[in-house]
């Protein structure tokens, strides 16, 4: 679907409205190191980035901002320490539970992409509730990716299309990108003009391969829990001020 814009409550008056993202992508990175950097547990770190991502949510629905996607947990995330994931997928159900009736209230579309199979049974089921009782709000497109990675997404595409093809129902010739974006975890989401990154470090760790060809990347030394609105308000700021040319002059 796509989210109507609220009205821009707040927004800075150095901010072009007509050139705001409509669509926003962030990798959270560096909930740990927050937590390290202050001597307190892994888990605390987590926690806190959770509150710092509810609040670019409302930042983002506050200011017009169409789509809102976070990297909230990858297929290689699997390989961190068995109490971490535990603690990941108990918070993934527990914010879900306690946060629902307000992103009703909020008009909060929310939806889920990866490869759901793999969760925790009573986490498929807190899921499957939010996004059923989200699916008719427009105010706010709030994408989860969880248990996401971009070249299993590309890979599970290409199987599928390989299968029509196989059984007669599609010819090659028929093969194009929209074709091939329907097939993707974010079939009928529009792709990302803007993907922030937070902790500085420079790569997309399997992140929307496809879908952040020519989105423009920010990357900030803030730690995830520390992003806050002045920090998104750089991020905005630094994307007004690029020109995006799409390959053209």
């Amino acid at each position: 679907m796509t989210a109507k814009p609220s009205v821009l409550n707040d927004l800075p008056a150095d901010l072009d409205r007509q050139k705001l993202p409509h669509h926003v992508a962030v990798i959270m990175d560096g909930n740990g190191r927050w937590a390290n950097h202050k001597g307190l547990p892994r888990i605390v770190g987590h926690q806190r980035g959770v509150d710092a991502l509810k609040a670019l949510l409302r930042c983002c629905k506050d200011w017009g901002i169409e789509a809102l996607t976070a990297y909230a947990f990858s297929t290689e995330n699997w390989g961190r320490p068995l109490t971490e994931v535990d603690f990941l997928m108990t918070l993934f159900e527990r914010v879900l539970r306690r946060e629902l009736q307000e992103m009703i209230a909020e008009g909060v579309c929310i939806r889920f992409i990866g490869d759901l199979s793999a969760l925790p049974i009573s986490l498929q089921e807190e899921i499957g509730r939010a996004m059923e009782a989200t699916r008719e709000s427009e105010n706010i497109q709030f994408n989860v990716a969880t248990n996401y990675g971009g070249r299993r997404e590309i890979l599970q595409a290409c199987r599928a299309i390989a299968a029509q093809v196989k059984a007669n129902q599609l010819n090659l010739e028929e093969i194009d990108e929209a074709i091939f974006e329907k097939h993707l975890y974010t079939a009928g989401l529009t792709n990302p003009d803007l993907l922030i990154r937070t902790s500085g470090e420079l790569r997309v760790s399997n992140f929307l391969l496809w879908q952040v060809a020519y989105a423009e990347i920010y990357v900030t030394n803030t730690l995830w829990p520390d992003f806050d609105r002045h920090a998104f308000h750089q991020a905005l700021s630094d994307y007004q001020n690029r020109h995006r040319r799409f390959g053209k002059l």
